[in-house]
């Protein structure tokens, strides 16, 4: 039972919910998801920790950057439904739009001021 509150605490934030359905479209770093919630970075870190450690993300380090991504693979069957039920149920809903119209625009090298060599 323990298990199953955690990932209810996980999802009782709509900022939390909000990095989850971005996540569905692509791997974000941290200002990427800053840029689109309008949150300081601390508290985003904080948010993808806590979604983290139930076991709803991933991180990969990417030269300068942290991609966080959905874990796809979990073991755990909650998390593997709470992934795929998430974007049926709020994909309709006008912020989630609006955040994935923002994810499809969104572009690090701008946020954090690098150039990228090709």
């Amino acid at each position: 039972m323990n298990d199953i509150i955690k990932i209810f605490k996980a999802l009782s934030d709509k900022n939390r919910i909000r990095i989850l359905l971005m996540l569905t479209r692509k791997p974000l770093c941290v200002c990427e998801i800053q840029d689109i919630l309008k949150v300081t970075v601390s508290t985003v870190s904080k948010h993808l920790s806590i979604l983290r450690d139930v076991g709803f993300i991933l991180d990969e380090k990417d030269g300068k950057w942290v991609n966080y991504r959905l874990n796809t693979s979990s073991k755990d069957i909650a998390i593997n439904q709470f992934i795929l039920l998430l974007p049926i149920y709020l994909n309709d809903d006008e912020l989630i739009k609006a955040d994935n119209e923002r994810v499809n625009s969104v572009s690090r090298e701008n946020l954090c001021n690098i150039e990228i060599n090709l």
